[in-house]
């Protein structure tokens, strides 16, 4: 018995669905290898439509949140999408050019050159916490590489899709980008359509249902999944300094960020002195404490009530619970300051679930190679953070612990560099996007290998008891 029927609305997006894929699949027929100046002209096109849009966003945004703070949506959704469409239109003339390789001796003479063509229609599931970012930004690499695009929006974020839906309707068909609404029955059916690539940010749970659907099609998958990264504090690392580079990246967008600082690891005579640092810097930054308008709320009620209840965890399991500001929650508007977490345990949810929230458990250590210890024994995450100016220290740190990247005296920025590769490992993804390996993504990398007039692989043929034959194979198999 189906327990969650499809209602008409729903029956309806999945009708709209599938003819807005065989749509792009026919338009990509028509031209599967668009020239350069066409998708150049797509990226400024786009480009174009967010600057004129950016406004719009950013009250939509605030409107989907109950309040987002204006320079959050900025920061990291408006000017970090700006940017990284600018790097795809500057990068792609050199990115479309064919490569050569080497044929290698037994292939000589001959010519070796690697195309990259686009996949067809690519499929994007875009979260709720960076719906701009998350989907202009996969967005623009997939134009770049010549592809079609569905995207697939957050059913938490209906003021920003909808915005998002009137920019790009003025200046694409639906048949090259659509945007595809509805909550996890509509997004099951999306997942299982037979793209060419998928790529989906999100949770490590769902992401493995995504990864499940696609198999189903040997659908190639890109995963930025999540998990707890770490923070660590080394010895020689001044507190209040670690503070100041911490305190603003777990802040934003209220923690929700897969790659916010999850949990903190320090020596354990230093506790007292970073929650004291934490709370002095935070009052400094948010003058306002609970009511700042520089303090982004929780997206949802839903998603407050589950941080409320990774904190009551805690407390009933033993935590001293440390909040930064006089008032520290809001259930009315969902709103919530930090929550620093101290005498933890492996038993409480906050060191078992990635918090995605502004709750930050604090770990002591008392030997480096101990905090080294404590990131391996759990799934690979995707940021660490290193906090020394010791260049041993850090080295010890980025040659023993594996994570998608590394941020060393900072911590979230390095999502913001165009021209390195952005992606998870294990648990916490697989796959890049930004930079070149992001057209790579998109792209199918096919070999051509060209001879002229003479047929050099004759010399190859049999019989092979000539002399001449055991001489070839004799030069080859040196």
């Amino acid at each position: 018995m189906n327990h969650n029927p499809i209602t008409n609305d729903e029956s309806t997006v999945s009708v709209d669905m599938n003819a807005t894929f065989s749509a792009q699949q026919a338009r990509f027929r028509s031209n599967s290898n668009p020239d350069i100046k066409s998708r150049q002209e797509d990226l400024a096109r786009l480009k174009a439509l967010l600057v004129r849009y950016q406004d719009q966003l950013i009250e939509a945004l605030s409107e989907d949140y109950g309040q987002r703070a204006k320079y959050d949506s900025l920061i990291a959704d408006i000017t970090p999408s700006l940017h990284l469409i600018d790097y795809n239109r500057k990068h792609l003339k050199k990115w479309m050019k064919p490569s050569r390789r080497g044929a290698g001796l037994m292939l000589q003479p001959a010519k070796v050159r690697v195309h990259y063509q686009p996949l067809g229609v690519i499929g994007i599931i875009v979260p709720w916490n960076f719906p701009i970012m998350l989907s202009i930004g996969p967005l623009a690499t997939a134009l770049a590489a010549g592809n079609t695009a569905m995207m697939k929006m957050s059913e938490f974020t209906p003021a920003t899709n909808r915005v998002l839906k009137k920019m790009l309707s003025e200046g694409f068909s639906e048949d090259q980008i659509s945007i595809i609404e509805g909550e996890a029955d509509i997004a099951a059916q999306f997942s299982a359509l037979p793209f060419d690539h998928i790529m989906f940010t999100g949770s490590t749970a769902v992401g493995k249902h995504v990864m499940k659907a696609a198999s189903a099609n040997l659908t190639p998958v890109t995963l930025e999944l999540g998990g707890k990264s770490p923070t660590v504090i080394a010895p020689d690392m001044d507190i209040m300094d670690a503070v100041q580079r911490i305190l603003f990246s777990k802040s934003l967008n209220a923690g929700q960020i897969c790659v916010a600082p999850d949990y903190i690891l320090l020596p354990k005579a230093k506790v007292n002195e970073f929650v004291d640092a934490y709370k002095s810097y935070f009052k400094k930054l948010y003058l306002a404490g609970l009511e700042s308008k520089d303090l982004t709320s929780v997206i949802n009620l839903r998603q407050y009530t589950r941080l409320k209840s990774v904190i009551e965890d805690a407390e009933q399991k033993g935590a001293t619970i440390h909040t930064v500001s006089e008032q520290a929650q809001d259930d009315v508007n969902h709103r919530m300051t930090p929550h620093l977490l101290t005498e933890v345990n492996d038993d409480m949810l906050a060191l078992q679930e990635e918090l995605f929230g502004p709750i930050l458990p604090i770990v002591p250590y008392e030997s480096l190679d101990e905090a080294i210890d404590y990131i391996n024994d759990r799934p690979r995450p995707l940021a660490l953070y290193i906090m020394s100016h010791d260049n041993e220290v850090q080295e010890k740190l980025l040659s023993k612990t594996h994570s998608g990247g590394v941020c060393i005296n900072d911590s979230l920025v390095h999502v913001a560099v165009d021209d390195a590769p952005f992606g998870g490992i294990g648990p916490s993804g697989m796959g890049h996007y930004h930079g070149i390996e992001g057209f790579k993504t998109f792209s199918h990398a096919k070999t051509v290998l060209s001879r002229g007039k003479i047929n050099y692989t004759k010399l190859l043929h049999p019989p092979y008891n000539s002399l001449f034959k055991k001489l070839i194979f004799k030069v080859i198999n040196r």
